[in-house]
């Protein structure tokens, strides 16, 4: 077996700032005692880490182990106990985070890196009963297509394993795929709910594994609603400033 001399790649746990927090809030009301969690990295996932610690025994299925993840391991939190699939074990393909994350994994024989092969399968996801996904997304258009990619040709990340997770959750027994997201970007200038994707966008998440979609601004349930209740929907949890001209976008070509 290689093992490498080179000292491990810490990275600093990210501040969540107040739109992020009340995020996390919405979305920790959806998650209750005993069920499994995937959530994604930065900051609004650690918001939703932190409010996480009000829970119990939670399960963990996930792609990325990062430091809120297993530091909800090390307060007990996370104990896997009512996991349908690899009970008492916490499954994810790979870790990037703080050195105390590198160390749990090293000493806790729960925590379990397993291949990608078998972390990201939607039909083991599909197994586990009460999952809870959670990632973000850079840009989601009035049909439910989901970039997480790109804006327009501009690439900002790989495809990563949102789609593998949204699929899985939602065809899970009481599974939710949780898209989370701030409402605008650019210091409040450009909204992240657009009518249709910035051409040449990435679709990370195809519009019939769209689920729940929540921003600062409520929830949008998504799965079984017609383009013109989807498009209602994610206008109603867009930012203000942005809701009339979504509105009249949406009208222009046929949406509504």
């Amino acid at each position: 077996m290689f093992v490498s001399e080179r000292p491990f790649y810490p990275i600093p746990v990210a501040e969540p700032d107040e739109t992020d927090r009340k995020i996390g809030d919405i979305i920790a009301d959806m998650i209750h005692d005993g069920d499994t969690i995937q959530l994604g990295i930065g900051r609004l996932p650690d918001a939703l880490a932190v409010k996480l610690r009000e829970k119990n025994d939670l399960g963990l299925h996930t792609e990325m182990f990062t430091s809120n993840m297993v530091d909800l391991i090390r307060r007990g939190n996370i104990t896997g106990k009512y996991k349908t699939v690899d009970p008492g074990e916490h499954v994810g393909a790979f870790a990037l985070g703080d050195l105390a994350l590198y160390e749990t994994l090293h000493t806790n024989p729960a925590c379990r890196i397993a291949p990608s092969s078998y972390a990201n399968n939607p039909s083991i996801i599909a197994q586990q009963d009460n999952m809870r996904s959670v990632n973000t997304c850079l840009e989601i258009d009035l049909l439910g297509q989901i970039s997480s990619e790109s804006i327009g040709a501009v690439q900002f990340s790989g495809t990563g394993g949102a789609a593998d997770f949204a699929s899985g959750a939602i065809r899970a027994k009481n599974g939710r795929g949780i898209v989370a997201f701030t409402s605008t970007a650019k210091k409040g200038t450009m909204s992240k709910i657009k009518c249709l994707l910035t051409p040449g966008s990435a679709v990370t998440i195809h519009r019939n594994l769209a689920d729940t979609i929540v921003t600062e601004y409520g929830i949008a349930e998504l799965k079984g609603l017609s383009v013109p209740e989807r498009a209602r929907a994610l206008i109603s949890i867009a930012h203000p400033d942005f809701r009339e001209q979504l509105t009249e976008e949406a009208k222009q070509i046929g949406f509504i």
